[in-house]
């Protein structure tokens, strides 16, 4: 019975490993141990590592890549994230960005996160562009994927789209040649974890 049962749990490993999503191209832009490639503005306490994953909590604060893919510079991508919120938080992925000593960043695009925290722009809108008002759930991992091509961004949380936008012609915040991506910690008040973050350039 337990030679049966070791079989049955290899076998279940290979169909799960054969079904998995490939990701081929990708590149992770964090190791899940230390901020290696990572540069944190403004309040250096808004972030630590826990169990695998970057927590944002804090004064304001936002931390940039600044890492060797792609010189911390991104122009077309697929950029893939596992993102958890704790209740009554607030906070964002930024992209085409800037580094800045302090501020809210003044380029590029957010992308919202946020689910039960008081702003009614919930997870996975383009903070202030396309907005999205219907929340997903706290503390539980959200799958986003935050692509950008030519004009057109687009924003899915687990596979559900949120954003087709091309801007008008010359409204545009992507910045040409491309820019920083960047996590934000909010408020003291909120928590907000990231993981899993893996990018993809696109041509």
């Amino acid at each position: 019975m337990k030679l049966l049962q070791t079989a049955f749990s290899a076998f279940t490993a290979l169909v799960l490993s054969a079904s998995a999503e490939p990701e081929e191209g990708f590149v992770s832009l964090f190791d899940g141990k230390t901020f290696d490639g990572w540069k944190v503005a403004e309040d250096k306490g808004a972030f630590k590592i826990e169990d695998g994953a970057i927590v944002a909590k804090g004064e304001r604060s936002h931390c940039f890549y600044v890492g060797k893919v792609n010189d911390g510079k991104f122009e077309n991508f697929e950029l893939r994230a596992d993102v958890m919120t704790k209740p009554s938080s607030n906070g964002g992925i930024f992209i085409h960005s800037e580094w800045q000593d302090e501020g809210w960043p003044a380029k590029g695009y957010e992308v919202q996160v946020n689910n039960t925290q008081s702003d009614w722009r919930k997870s996975g809108g383009l903070y202030a562009v396309v907005d999205n008002k219907e929340p997903f759930e706290d503390n539980t991992w959200m799958k986003y994927v935050i692509r950008v091509e030519g004009e057109k961004i687009t924003v899915s949380v687990n596979g559900k789209e949120l954003v087709n936008h091309t801007p008008e012609a010359g409204k545009s915040k992507l910045q040409k040649g491309g820019g920083a991506i960047a996590l934000q910690a909010h408020d003291p008040k909120s928590t907000i974890l990231y993981k899993n973050l893996r990018i993809k350039t696109l041509k």
